[in-house]
């Protein structure tokens, strides 16, 4: 059960998300580009900094709180929820963990408050689920490191005010030799190469970001020299449950509308929901998004009291995204020929959940992940 803390959350996400974001999400689909004004609303609700302490300009709320948040939004706008979820979990997440008391200061404050906004820049075109295989490389020169390489597929990469960067500072120690740094987008040598066009999420910015002799400061190292590839993965935990929240938030959205449909449209004679296909197919829906929460629950819990969630976080976001997607088809194959159109905004959550089975470790990796917790 929810507390009453994280059930107001819930309820606010929900209103909000439902009254600001979902009226516009199919056009922001159309238009096929991040909008910046949802963003100042995003921050007066208090979503853009939940999980950092009031002191940082944040929510103080935790990752069942969260993970309630992301699920509405999602439900509202697929696109919007990743741009928060990284914002959120990857970014501020970040930096509150192991940033220096100077760096929360400058970087971190005005990303809690929705003043700027954040992207976390660690796969490249080709190092995605191999992140020691990086090939962006940081030289140290006095008082500044120089970055030189590129970034694939970087949510809010052309939008953002921030990025969280992962490179290489000594490459002979692979895993043991990368950093990660701070860096204002504005920054000379930070360029967006590339807005990719995408099959779903439209309405976020994707990127290829390549790095030109771009000058860092050296008080912009986040954590020590060499551990760029532990805060990765210590922020891709949290981030799986944000990705599973999202995953449910979508699947919740196409089956609520699958379940309408079925209760209005009549077939020989009565409801299609009270022919056994047709009801059976939502009962498994229902049952299987249930599950997922309970999973998103069971982690997000965990992560709140400080224990270990590795293989609770890759279970959760496996489990959740697949079962998104199928939630998803049966929700468009509920609608029959209705389902396919855009109007009926189905075939839009449908694109928008693919994608989920692919960022921030694919199914195959979290499968590797829990056999190796096993």
């Amino acid at each position: 059960m929810l507390d009453e803390t994280q059930s107001h959350i819930r309820d606010m996400s929900r209103r909000f998300s439902q009254e600001q974001l979902a009226p516009f999400a199919s056009e922001a689909d159309r238009m096929g580009k991040w909008r910046m004004d949802p963003w100042p609303k995003i921050a007066k609700a208090g979503l853009s900094g939940i999980l950092i302490p009031e002191q940082y300009g944040g929510a103080g709320a935790d990752y069942v709180s969260f993970s309630q948040a992301i699920m509405e939004i999602a439900a509202a706008d697929g696109a919007c929820s990743t741009v928060v979820q990284v914002h959120n979990g990857l970014v501020c997440g970040g930096i509150l963990r192991y940033g220096t008391e100077e760096q929360k200061q400058e970087f971190l404050i005005p990303l809690a408050k929705g003043i700027k906004l954040g992207c976390f820049c660690l796969t490249e075109p080709d190092a995605g689920s191999d992140a020691g295989a990086l090939k962006t490389r940081a030289r140290r020169e006095g008082e500044h490191y120089i970055l030189t390489g590129s970034k694939q597929f970087i949510t809010s990469g052309g939008s953002a005010d921030i990025a969280v960067v992962f490179a290489a500072t000594d490459p002979s120690l692979g895993k043991k030799g990368i950093s990660a740094f701070l860096i204002n987008t504005d920054t000379s040598g930070y360029d967006v190469s590339r807005h990719e066009a995408t099959m779903g999420q439209k309405a976020s910015d994707h990127c290829q970001i390549t790095f030109n002799e771009c000058r860092v400061p050296v008080s912009n190292l986040l954590g020590e020299e060499g551990a760029g590839y532990r805060i990765a993965l210590s922020n891709l935990e949290g981030g799986r449950i944000g990705v599973a929240s999202q995953a449910v938030g979508m699947a919740k959205s196409a089956y609520e509308k699958a379940l309408e449909y079925a209760q209005e449209r009549k077939a020989f004679g009565k409801p299609i929901f009270d022919h056994q296909a047709v009801g059976f197919r939502l009962a498994e829906m229902a049952t299987d998004l249930f599950a997922a929460e309970l999973m998103i629950w069971r982690a997000a819990t965990l992560r709140d009291q400080g224990k270990a969630c590795l293989r609770e976080a890759s279970m959760a976001k496996l489990f959740s995204t697949e079962v998104a997607e199928r939630v998803c088809t049966n929700a468009i194959q509920t609608l029959g020929g209705y389902g396919y159109l855009a109007d009926y905004e189905l075939e839009r959550i449908y694109r928008d959940v693919r994608v989920c089975r692919i960022y921030e470790g694919t199914s195959d990796i979290q499968k590797l992940i829990i056999m190796k917790e096993l």
